[in-house]
């Protein structure tokens, strides 16, 4: 409560291990924020295309004990789903995100297979593996290096990933994008200093934040949907919404408790930006798709 957006902005920053000084502006601050809303919001999936050097791989590996992340290798159904021989559960079921890094350097085996189940837990975070029905609250993050030439939310930059997700259908289902070529290197100047919170208890309370409900009736109140809008895009933007308010509002409990501006600027604006870009990519590989998003307003 005491403190101003701009002054918690860089707690946050400082709690992800960086120092708010060494970032050109709020703007960028956002871009890194973002990539924490896997860790406070079930099942938030997203695909980030970076320049090498720009911290994805640590943020995901080394911020939470909740989160996994897999760089390069083949993975297989039975790794992310249920392993049939072993009886036992694969990531999804384990924890809160699986980050898969290098995306252009993984292999899948039985992909065809893979793809379709993938479709189904990204929907409704249920999947069947031969008798046995499981369900995950895990996220999929995509993290892929990206070359300077498709550095542009307007160019085919989706045609930088591997086959497998080179389906419109499937593409649906990721919730945002992060534009992880607006974020800089990893430079000493970009190292935290002072005093911050201790990250093993910053990401206990993203974690327990999870399945607090109350953030996400804020935002059901507070958005006014209209009667034609997609469903998709509307539960995208309504996840990445109460994701931004968990971490950026966190003493919201009801309406009443926050600027309708501020709710605007630092919630709904950059969660649409963010499902604005997967629309327009899908847009570009299936004309089926519009490019337009639906014109969310606040009460």
């Amino acid at each position: 409560n005491e403190f101003t957006i701009g002054e918690w902005i860089d707690v946050i920053i400082r709690a992800m291990d960086y120092n708010p000084e060494g970032f050109e502006g709020e703007k960028q601050k956002m871009w890194m924020i973002s990539r924490l809303l896997p860790f406070v919001e079930n099942r938030v999936n997203l695909i980030e295309l970076a320049p090498k050097g720009t911290g994805k791989s640590y943020l995901y590996s080394q911020l939470s004990k909740y989160g996994w992340l897999i760089s390069g290798g083949s993975i297989s159904r039975a790794k992310l789903f249920y392993d049939l021989n072993r009886k036992k559960q694969g990531l999804f079921s384990k924890y809160d995100f699986v980050a898969l890094d290098e995306i252009q350097t993984v292999s899948f085996s039985d992909k065809s297979e893979l793809q379709g189940a993938l479709k189904g837990y990204l929907e409704s975070g249920e999947y069947r593996v031969g008798d046995y029905r499981g369900i995950g609250n895990a996220g999929l993050i995509l993290l892929g290096n990206i070359p300077k030439e498709f550095q542009n939310e307007y160019k085919n930059v989706f045609s930088t990933l591997p086959d497998i997700f080179k389906e419109s259908a499937l593409l649906d289902r990721f919730h945002g994008f992060i534009k992880g070529w607006e974020l800089p290197r990893i430079k000493e100047g970009l190292k935290a200093e002072g005093w911050s919170f201790n990250v093993e208890y910053f990401t206990e309370v993203l974690h327990r934040l999870r399945d607090d409900i109350q953030y996400r009736a804020v935002v059901d109140d507070i958005l006014e949907i209209p009667p034609n809008a997609d469903t998709r895009d509307i539960e995208a933007i309504k996840r990445l919404c109460t994701g931004f308010l968990k971490i950026l509002f966190p003493n919201v409990n009801r309406v009443e408790d926050i600027e309708r501006k501020e709710f605007e600027k630092y919630c709904l604006n950059p969660a649409m930006k963010m499902r604005e870009i997967i629309r327009y990519q899908l847009y570009l590989m299936d004309k089926e798709y519009s490019k337009q998003i639906p014109n969310i307003k606040i009460k």
